[in-house]
């Protein structure tokens, strides 16, 4: 009988050890299915998981306008005064619901080229007025005419087109007109054939960006999604000169096993140039753990601060001597046309750029940019891409609604909130395809290692404790 007891006694400590091997074996080999399932459904090709959600996004995008309306036109034009600003808005579009187009694959370099259509459409449940709100904002032509002609006797006979249109330093427009374009009766005036549309984003609708092209990351799943820095050279050109600065991915997605030490570079067409985010905290996203990666204010830095920042110094005397921060002249990709971009409200700007606006209140929690990643795959789950678009505004002698003007003025005219969350349908299927299976699998391997070394030590002990009495 004690025999038999014994011999139980050793089967169970058996048992148990053998449990707690196949746990510990269970874990790595368990890391490598969830590595090989997941380096499968990330690479871009017809069939996985990253390329259904890559060619068309499943969640809504939708992009809020703050408008900048002035308040004293007046007294800035009379008496160089402080511009006297109040944020109206939002005003919100549906973006990003178009497929990519133009879709071509390459087998010999692993990757994919596309072009991305644009298209915008007004949701009034949204915002808080209509598309026809009016409000008083910078004159883009007449701003950008001195800036764009500096010679003086251009100048001269710009102003006379100026005073025959009627036109001055400051305009009353529609919310969808200062948007999406609208036909500037200055610029219609000139004699030569340029264009007379004007518009924060025209044009938009209807027109494509791209040529992109990433690696798929089929032969290198570290580099799925990201730009193929020599063809984005290529194709954009008229951004490479910036610095090189056409590399990182589109922001939607990034390579998988996302640590987090790494810094997430992406592509933005709208300042026109890659930028950076590093990581923030750790967040539960509708059960879904995600790192959030936010943008640092270095990204705005001076180029003395932050020496990448070198190529969007290009007046010296605006950005006095390249120390001015927060800003960035983008310029170069705008035709010439004196366009700075910044974060909401001038968010980690120079004290002397935002000193010359009244009526700002910046705060990190609602103007900063951020990423919610999930680290696993690598997917961007939620976001908010958080931008101002300003115009730089000179003094001109020649030029009379201008001449009155003691100081550059980098003028607000709106600025951008473009949002995306996982929807809970899809957060869901997230859930029970990903995560779940994870947390499922570790779970097991968890259990089996906790119980086989349980049961390991449990009849240790009691064959320990038995073969003392029966000693006795």
């Amino acid at each position: 009988m004690g025999c038999d007891r014994n011999c139980g006694l050793i089967a169970g400590a058996v048992i148990g050890a053998v449990l707690a091997v196949f746990g510990g074996i269970l874990m790595p080999v368990g890391d490598m299915i969830i590595q090989k399932t997941i380096t499968k459904e990330v690479v871009l090709e017809e069939g996985t998981t990253a390329f259904k959600n890559w060619v068309k996004t499943g969640t809504a995008v939708y992009r809020q306008f703050w408008i900048f309306d002035v308040q004293n036109p007046q007294e800035v034009i009379i008496n160089s005064s402080t511009i006297k600003v109040k944020q109206r808005g939002p005003y919100t579009y549906r973006v990003r619901f178009l497929a990519k187009e133009n879709i071509t694959h390459d087998p010999e370099t692993n990757t994919v080229s596309f072009v991305q259509p644009r298209g915008a459409i007004f949701e009034p449940s949204l915002s808080s007025g209509t598309e026809n709100d009016t409000f008083t904002v910078l004159n883009l032509a007449v701003a950008a005419a001195p800036y764009l002609y500096p010679n003086a006797f251009v100048q001269v006979l710009l102003n006379s087109l100026i005073k025959k249109s009627k036109s001055s330093l400051f305009q009353t427009r529609t919310v969808k007109e200062l948007l999406w374009g609208y036909t500037d009766p200055f610029l219609s005036l000139v004699p030569y054939t340029i264009p007379t549309t004007v518009g924060a984003f025209f044009p938009y609708n209807n027109t494509a960006d791209g040529v992109y092209t990433v690696f798929n990351g089929k032969d290198d799943v570290s580099k799925v999604a990201i730009i193929d820095t020599y063809k984005g050279k290529k194709n954009l050109s008229y951004w490479s000169s910036y610095c090189d600065m056409v590399n990182g991915t589109d922001a939607a997605s990034f390579p998988p096993f996302v640590e987090k030490t790494r810094t997430l570079q992406f592509f933005s067409s709208d300042i026109c140039r890659s930028i950076y985010a590093v990581f923030g905290a750790e967040r539960d996203l509708k059960g879904i753990p995600v790192y959030r990666f936010i943008l640092p204010p270095e990204a705005f830095a001076s180029p003395l601060q932050n020496p990448d920042n070198h190529c969007f110094c290009v007046d010296r005397e605006v950005s006095n001597n390249c120390t001015f921060y927060g800003v960035l002249d983008i310029s170069k990709c705008k035709a010439g046309k004196p366009v700075f971009i910044s974060l909401p409200h001038f968010l980690h700007a120079s004290p002397e750029i935002a000193g010359n606006i009244e009526g700002l209140n910046p705060n990190e929690e609602e103007h900063s940019t951020y990423l919610d990643v999930e680290p696993i795959t690598g997917f961007t789950l939620q976001f908010a891409k958080r931008l101002q678009i300003n115009i730089l505004v000179k003094p001109s002698k020649k030029i009379e609604t201008l001449k009155r003007l003691n100081r550059n003025y980098i003028v607000p005219v709106l600025w951008l909130n473009e949002t995306g969350t996982i929807g809970d349908e899809k957060a869901e299927m997230f859930k029970n395809k990903v995560t779940g299976k994870i947390n499922l699998l570790g779970l097991i391997e968890i259990v089996l290692l906790s119980v086989g070394v349980v049961m390991f030590v449990a009849f240790m002990i009691s064959y320990c404790a038995c073969r003392s009495k029966k000693t006795k």
